[in-house]
């Protein structure tokens, strides 16, 4: 299996605020890359850079065996994209806008038809595609926006939050549709979510940056195993003063404070959790809540970057939700 996409010390600055620092990675030929970070961790300024949107101040990458800077015209004619916003034209009806696309990528008129035919008929938008755009729900216009990506054949689609804004089932939808583009046309799709179930679904390798920088790679079962162990979670009357009694206790691999909660660590859940609880209840201290879970990606993440994913979906999609109202208020 070839790289499809091999970031070299890919680096973006802006002014002295350096938004992605010298970055390595690969991406498979076939694959489904997930990329996951906090807001402002540097994921949509990497996905701008491997698709000439922006230029590296450092560093370079090689997508579909193009210099992202050196050939930025062949990276492009080889490439998917489908931004977090919706850019399909409302005024025009789905058929029309897949027409403008292929219009763009310079494609002849019979086989830009052909194409489209097909794709509306995979992503289900055959009956809708003489409405306008206007008229389509989220889903509906998510398909839409897929299936323009689709039109050129592009090696390797990039989805920038595919499912942000949308409810569960038509997520899943959305996720059938792109497991049918890697089973059917090998297709290699790199992919940010906010949704970390979605991740370890379907994502063959995850990346996690922040700070402009990676921090972790590898498939979902090897991010889960990385952490090791179980993982206690505590809320007592006195953080500070448990982490201090529970430290040195034998068979707890690491604690901290996370926002507010104790994050303990330990080889066996089921063992350390009655020996913690006798040793706090012991010194006074009441335990207002305990849990154990075995790693998720969850976890994982918290890991990581230290914060918990739902703050970062929430913001994200407040964000999503205020671009929406002001697109639609300058119409």
């Amino acid at each position: 299996m070839g790289e499809a996409i091999k970031a070299i010390n890919l680096t973006k600055s802006f002014g002295k605020f350096v938004a992605v620092d010298h970055i390595n990675f690969e991406v498979k030929e076939g694959e489904i890359f997930g990329f996951l970070g906090p807001n402002g961790a540097g994921k949509s300024t990497t996905i701008k850079m491997l698709t000439t949107v922006l230029k590296p101040t450092e560093g370079t990458a090689i997508v579909n065996g193009y210099d992202i800077i050196k050939e930025p015209a062949k990276v492009r004619n080889s490439i998917g994209v489908v931004p977090q916003e919706f850019t399909a034209d409302e005024d025009l009806t789905g058929w029309e806008n897949m027409m403008l696309m292929a219009g763009l990528y310079g494609i002849k008129k019979d086989i830009a038809r052909e194409r489209a035919k097909e794709l509306l008929d995979m992503v289900e938008l055959t009956q809708a595609m003489n409405r306008k755009v206007q008229t389509y729900s989220g889903g509906m216009r998510r398909r839409l926006e897929i299936a323009m990506s689709l039109i050129s054949r592009p090696k390797i689609l990039f989805l920038d939050e595919p499912t942000i804004g949308l409810d569960a089932q038509t997520r899943s939808a959305i996720w059938n549709y792109i497991m049918k583009l890697k089973k059917e046309y090998g297709m290699t799709i790199f992919v940010t979510t906010h949704y970390l179930e979605e991740a370890d679904l379907y994502a063959d390798r995850i990346a996690i940056i922040d700070h402009g920088k990676i921090l972790a790679i590898g498939s979902p079962k090897e991010l889960k195993e990385s952490i090791g162990g179980d993982v206690i979670t505590l809320n007592t009357s006195n953080d500070d003063e448990a982490i201090k009694l529970l430290q040195n206790l034998d068979g707890i691999i690491d604690i901290k404070k996370v926002e507010n909660m104790l994050r303990i660590k330990v080889k066996d859940g089921e063992e350390m959790a009655p020996k913690i609880l006798e040793r706090l209840i012991k010194s006074g201290l009441k335990v207002l809540k305990m849990s154990i879970t075995e790693p998720t990606m969850d976890e994982v993440y918290m890991e990581y970057t230290g914060r918990k994913m739902r703050d970062e979906e929430a913001d994200s999609k407040e964000i999503f939700a205020m671009r929406r109202t002001l697109r639609r208020a300058r119409e």
